[in-house]
């Protein structure tokens, strides 16, 4: 199988092709360019190393968050737009199961998190194994962090935290679990395309470009607002 991952889901912008010969070219940056200056040119980069082109693939991989609401969409848009043109079926991957498959083999719970601010965190739980998809412990869920902690405490007693959530909230981890909390190397740390790449070649559910969508765990800010002045005018 071949095929084309793309991830925008985070601060970091990446893409990778996979196909039976292993992983044949990733990219990944994090610049002071926006993800939608980015992507386009990391997929033709990649495609030219590849030496293949998107008629070449048997499927086109989105990850479709949880994660930054305008970085998901410019994602997913993207790759709505090449499997449309491309006629290619598409596939979701989930970025906090990404992460988790990119440090498999860790001796206890894996704990992806990304920064949902006002305190709280996208976070879930896993265990991993060297060649197996990573085993989910928890639902992705927006939580606040010491209610994360909390539930961490109940099932399993070290924890391995990566994620864009990691710098943010580390201080305030390791007041939590103290010993029992550590943090991924930089290398490590961040949703790594191929590993993406690599649950959607794991993946059953093809999808239409009609089908995918992005995956967001609460409204954007502007539907709360948007809601809350409704709500207000109604009293």
């Amino acid at each position: 199988m071949k095929l084309l991952a793309i991830d925008t889901s985070g601060p970091v912008c990446g893409v990778a092709i996979l196909t039976e010969e292993g992983l044949r070219a990733e990219r990944l940056v994090q610049n002071k360019l926006t993800h939608s200056v980015n992507l386009l040119p990391m997929i033709d980069s990649a495609f030219q190393d590849a030496g293949l082109t998107i008629a070449d693939m048997d499927r086109l991989a989105a990850v479709t968050g949880p994660g930054s609401f305008t970085g998901v969409r410019i994602g997913v848009s993207t790759l709505k737009g090449l499997a449309h043109g491309a006629n290619k079926p598409c596939v979701a991957v989930n970025a906090l199961e990404a992460m988790a498959a990119g440090v498999g083999g860790f001796d206890g719970v894996v704990c992806p998190i990304q920064d949902a601010r006002a305190g709280q965190v996208y976070g879930a739980a896993f265990h991993t194994a060297m060649g197996e998809r990573p085993k989910r412990l928890m639902a992705d869920t927006p939580i606040r962090l010491e209610d994360y902690a909390e539930q961490l405490r109940g099932i399993g007693d070290r924890f391995l935290f990566l994620g864009d959530g990691m710098p943010v909230h580390r201080r305030r981890i390791q007041e939590l679990l103290g010993d029992t909390a550590v943090f991924a190397p930089a290398h490590q740390a961040s949703l790594r395309p191929g590993a993406a790449a690599w649950l959607a070649s794991l993946e059953t559910e093809e999808l239409t470009y009609t089908e995918l969508q992005p995956l967001y765990l609460r409204a954007p800010s502007a539907e709360r607002n948007r809601r809350l002045m409704e709500a207000a005018h109604a009293e």
